[in-house]
């Protein structure tokens, strides 16, 4: 997997910003692509970041690289409990959720409307996405924009001043694991 993709798709969460972000990787091996992803694990888990597969096609394979606490305190939020309870989610454990959502991307083509609660999006703009189908946002950035325009529209700036910042250090020399701050 490379390191420039992983740079310019998640420096967000590599910081600290955002819970989780997706990125796509060409593979030749599913089990050598598993075995590089374990190997990513050892070394980021200690920074509190986690990655797991969660759908392979014929030749790419789309991983998610998160921050499970995070991801646990976002999850507690009421209205993305509501949203999870109705997208078929059990178990609203963190664990269970990224293995339940791994199980609907294996299942189906499309994405589940909810990843936006994986990677750290407002439970407002998520909702908002669901319930129209994707039309009608009042703005688009990192996501499609249901509620607070203002502040998504601070938020859309970090991250890309952030994955400006990441690239031009990673570029530098600077390693992923020397870039991912510990939390």
């Amino acid at each position: 997997m490379s390191d420039f993709v992983i740079v310019t798709s998640c420096a967000p969460t590599l910081a600290g910003m955002k819970t989780g972000s997706l990125f796509t990787a060409p593979y030749t091996s599913r089990k050598a692509m598993e075995a590089e992803i374990g190997q990513m694990n050892r070394i980021m888990e200690p920074k509190g970041i986690r990655m797991v597969s969660m759908r392979y096609n014929e030749k790419r394979v789309l991983i998610y690289m998160y921050r499970p606490e995070q991801l646990k305190r976002d999850l507690e939020d009421e209205e993305a409990r509501r949203i999870l309870r109705e997208s078929g989610y059990a178990d609203l454990r963190e664990g269970v959720c990224v293995r339940t959502l791994r199980g609907k991307f294996a299942a189906e083509d499309a994405f589940p409307h909810e990843i936006g609660l994986f990677l750290g999006y407002p439970s407002e703009d998520v909702r908002g996405y669901i319930e129209n189908g994707g039309n009608g946002s009042k703005y688009i950035g990192y996501w499609k924009v249901y509620g607070n325009v203002i502040k998504a529209k601070e938020i859309f700036a970090k991250y890309k001043k952030c994955t400006k910042t990441y690239y031009n250090q990673w570029t530098a020399g600077r390693s992923i694991s020397e870039l991912a701050v510990a939390m």
